[in-house]
């Protein structure tokens, strides 16, 4: 495996500064890192500068699993959610009639759709693609672990970006992402607030047109399905080529497990097991919160923040597609976000 530079490790001094907060941290290979013995429950929270590391490591590595040896409550779940990012929660999810106390920050998850939302996220993503100001973090609390497994899969974006070829690097450069929902553009590559690094950005069910703004002087013009469908089998392709190149991992849940991720640096996907009917493979219950961002994730070039996705193309021929899943990319791929 490559040793990607825009994936460092967790430094003696972030160790140290850690653990006198009475925790500990140790990487998790080949991204992400494990937190233990933090107490989620605590009256108090964390001084800042232990928060403060925290999140830089999640900026750099992609995320932190907490892990909790007894029960975490809902409101300590939320509580720890707002230690990053905007700091407050910004949910926009549907809410299932089993969510404790119907708790609006609370997307409940399962395997059986008595207990919550079933096919959640089988494709590629970040969360929140379709505002401007995407969630900065998520988090993600394996309330009921199933028996057979359930996990999610985790992929590095910087060193996506580091892995794409120098043709791909120019022609991605030039694109930008419509939302088949709301319209928001954002850029397929973008600066990493906190990390710098640049890091690719494609929601692989929820897109509705791709621009490109042409080389030197030339204008703007949309891909056409060939075009699309090829870009969007190419970065599902590159993400899934981290679990073997070093750059994603797939994350199997201990129950009570709180997990929270740097949503401008890692994309996530849900594995197929997490979708076993509960009565294959048991139980499968997961707590997701989302947490405001903190600037628009803004398209270069001068194009607009939004774009009328429901209207005629602005830009001509090519895929022009509004509402639901957007474009389908790949006819056997299940998709539901």
């Amino acid at each position: 495996m490559k040793n990607w530079k825009s994936i460092p490790k967790v430094t003696e001094a972030q160790e140290a500064l850690i653990g006198l907060g009475g925790a500990r941290i140790y990487p998790i290979q080949p991204i992400g890192a494990m937190v233990l013995g933090l107490d989620l429950s605590a009256h108090e929270p964390p001084k800042q500068e232990i928060i403060s590391v925290l999140e830089k490591i999640m900026a750099d590595r992609g995320f932190i699993v907490i892990r909790n040896e007894k029960a975490v409550s809902e409101s300590d779940f939320l509580r720890t959610s707002c230690w990053w990012g905007g700091r407050s929660l910004h949910s926009t999810h549907s809410i299932h009639p089993a969510t404790p106390g119907g708790n609006p920050h609370i997307f409940r998850l399962s395997n059986d759709s008595n207990e919550g939302i079933l096919g959640v996220g089988p494709q590629w993503h970040n969360d929140g693609s379709f505002i401007a100001d995407t969630f900065s973090h998520a988090g993600y609390h394996m309330v009921r672990k199933p028996e057979r497994g359930g996990g999610t899969f985790f992929a590095h974006q910087a060193a996506a970006f580091e892995a794409l070829d120098p043709d791909e690097v120019d022609y991605w450069m030039r694109l930008s992402s419509v939302n088949a929902t709301s319209g928001v553009v954002h850029p397929l590559v973008h600066k990493h607030p906190v990390s710098k690094n640049l890091c690719v950005w494609l929601h692989l069910g929820m897109t509705g047109a791709v621009i490109e703004k042409g080389a030197g002087s030339e204008g703007f013009r949309l891909l056409r399905e060939s075009e699309l469908r090829a870009l969007c089998h190419r970065y599902n392709e590159l993400l899934n080529s981290g679990l073997e190149e070093g750059y994603a991992v797939k994350y199997e849940y201990e129950e009570n497990d709180c997990l929270f991720i740097d949503n401008l640096a890692v994309a996530h996907r849900a594995s197929s097991e997490a979708h076993v009917p509960a009565q294959e493979q048991g139980l499968r219950i997961m707590h997701r919160s989302t947490v405001k961002g903190i600037t628009d994730l803004a398209p270069d070039f001068g194009l607009p923040q939004y774009l009328d996705i429901y209207g005629l193309s602005p830009l001509g021929e090519g895929v022009w597609q509004s509402g639901g899943l957007g474009f389908r990319w790949d006819e056997n791929a299940p998709m539901q976000n």
